[in-house]
């Protein structure tokens, strides 16, 4: 069975921002809970062709992951791939403003990937809200209607 989870919040801050944030793998440890550490293998920049090596901790195993940017439309979406490591992984984020609202933001997370489970998909679900979570309160803190 492939993974496949989707997952997505409304942020109250606006489109622009949160995509440009969220789109830099180095910012990944600020807002992903299992994330430790990324190191860039290429010449740090959210372009096609960049690599980056997450190395995470999730359900007590130590995983590094090197992503490849595959696709960017900064402000829009950005797609990453593993196609080595734990098992092969794709993540995509969109972003939109929310009912057109661009100081608000509409941001999907969808992770696929090959080999899995219900119980992985189950834990990966849990992970994502969590970190969607952090990343709404980190920018909604920072450049929301109510920050400084």
């Amino acid at each position: 069975m492939a993974v496949d989870v989707l997952t997505e919040t409304v942020i109250d801050a606006p489109c622009a921002t949160v995509a440009a944030y969220a789109a830099d793998p180095s910012n990944a440890p600020e807002w992903y809970a299992d994330i430790v550490s990324v190191e860039w293998e290429t010449a740090s920049g959210v372009e096609v062709g960049a690599r980056a090596a997450f190395v995470a901790r999730f359900l007590g195993r130590r995983l590094v992951h090197t992503y490849e940017i595959v696709a960017h439309e900064p402000g829009r979406c950005l797609v990453m791939r593993a196609d080595q490591g734990t098992f092969p992984m794709e993540t995509t984020y969109t972003w939109e403003p929310y009912e057109g609202d661009a100081s608000r933001t509409r941001m999907t997370l969808r992770n696929r990937g090959g080999g899995g489970s219900r119980v992985l998909a189950a834990a990966m679900r849990r992970a994502n809200r969590k970190d969607l979570a952090l990343l709404r309160h980190l920018m909604e803190t920072r450049y929301g209607p109510g920050a400084l």
